[in-house]
């Protein structure tokens, strides 16, 4: 699906001259304009003006990006626009007419990128440009500490800049040329507030003592994008990944793997390479020559061109040659069945705190953070940083009876330390 977003403001004052710029302002634009306070972007279409801009950047410590693209019809998001947001104004680079490849000196550079619910946006710049952020503050993530659940960015910046953004089509098409002036004035206001209500923000979650656990969360999302996507692990997103057995599971490891590189290669969804239909059939009941690829389910005539049956067929074989240790298996999330009251009784106690605490439940503890801590996970994002202290061991402490949940005579839940002493039925 394409994505919209929102920003504004410049130092140079150049008006948009590039036959790929914007359409002039009509009378509601503009007033839309005046609403989202945000200045006239800059615009830029060429070599020269992103050698300027990035000149410009780098001696930023500080500034917003968002991008705009599509992936409807390809592996790998094609990015339509970049916009970018400092002290010295905003800036819309046309990625359809320059090459984002320079922008790596300020994405990879010393400054601190600030972005609203970044995981899309850094892979795609990662995609374009070859790198990712050394430091980032994700303005969605850190106001989870503050008790606001994956807020949307009109949202936040209403509450934290008091300024209302202009609503604009979501499903715009960002790759048609010239942009309107209200698609310009939508994008610039993406980025335009970002840096305000990023220090509100973060002077807010100073005052309550979370600043650490937000940049923490910061440092995690950008590790999580640097890691590449293994094809061997492609079959995880399986709709019933989890219940094969056997055999099936080789198969579905290598056929989607296949699939993957494929898709990779060709540049389209790995659905265009194989249906999930088909991927599931062939896991379930492995064909071994040609003919038997007729009675497949979710496969047509164009799934089967000779070079693809020969490759997928290969890809069988190696599947139900696979041994054992080579089988990359989907993480487990589950519990031995005498842990699953001790989950049942800790999730509802997260979610007391989360509340107490105001903060996203999400972020204290998931079901399975909990399921991963009384399993003993060596990596249980509950055993390490904040999170032990908060929320692990008041768990642990309950899983293993020296704790007990009870109200607090309030309404509240509580994990307190167990008496021992059980109260009479009678």
């Amino acid at each position: 699906m394409p994505r919209r977003r929102r920003g504004s403001g410049t130092r140079s004052r150049r008006r948009y001259r590039s036959p790929g710029g914007p359409l002039p302002l009509r009378d509601r634009d503009q007033e839309l304009r005046t609403l989202s306070r945000a200045p006239e972007p800059r615009w830029v279409a060429g070599a020269e003006e992103l050698a300027e801009l990035v000149e410009e950047l780098q001696g930023a410590d500080l500034y917003a990006i968002d991008t705009e693209f599509h992936r409807e019809r390809t592996y790998a998001p094609h990015v339509a626009l970049v916009q970018v947001g400092w002290a010295g104004g905003v800036a819309l680079i046309d990625a359809q007419a320059v090459d984002l490849a320079p922008l790596a000196r300020v994405v990879g550079g010393r400054g601190e990128v600030v972005a609203h619910a970044a995981d899309q946006d850094l892979g795609v710049l990662r995609h374009a440009c070859g790198t990712v952020p050394a430091r980032l503050f994700d303005t969605q993530l850190a106001a989870g500490f503050l008790g606001l659940s994956s807020p949307s960015l009109a949202s936040l910046v209403e509450r934290f800049v008091g300024v209302r953004l202009p609503k604009g089509d979501r499903l715009s098409d960002w790759t048609l040329r010239p942009l309107t002036a209200a698609q310009c004035a939508y994008a610039a206001a993406d980025v335009a507030h970002l840096l305000e209500a990023r220090g509100a923000i973060r002077a807010e979650l100073e005052r309550r003592g979370r600043l650490s656990w937000a940049e923490e969360e910061c440092r995690l999302l950008l590790a999580r994008i640097r890691e590449p996507q293994d094809p061997a692990t492609a079959w995880w997103r399986m709709k019933d990944a989890r219940s094969l057995r056997g055999p099936a599971r080789g198969v579905a490891q290598e056929v989607a793997a296949w699939r993957e590189r494929r898709a990779a290669t060709l540049d389209v969804p790995p659905r265009f390479v194989l249906p999930d239909l088909a991927l599931g059939s062939i896991a379930h009941r492995p064909p071994r020559a040609s003919a038997d690829l007729a009675s497949v389910r979710g496969l047509d005539a164009r799934h089967l061109k000779p070079r693809h049956v020969s490759e997928l067929l290969d890809a069988i074989s190696a599947g139900l040659e696979l041994p054992a240790t080579a089988l990359r298996l989907p993480p487990v999330d589950e519990v031995d069945r005498g842990h699953r009251p001790a989950v049942a009784l800790a999730a509802a106690w997260v979610s007391q705190l989360a509340a107490d605490l105001e903060i996203d439940a999400a972020l204290l503890a998931t079901r399975a953070d909990l399921q991963a801590l009384l399993r003993g996970d060596a990596d249980a994002r509950l055993s390490r940083g904040w999170r032990a202290e908060l929320v692990g061991e008041p768990v642990r402490r309950l899983a293993a009876g020296e704790g007990a949940l009870a109200f607090d005579g309030r309404g509240g839940l509580v994990i307190e330390a167990r008496s021992g002493r059980a109260i009479s039925s009678r």
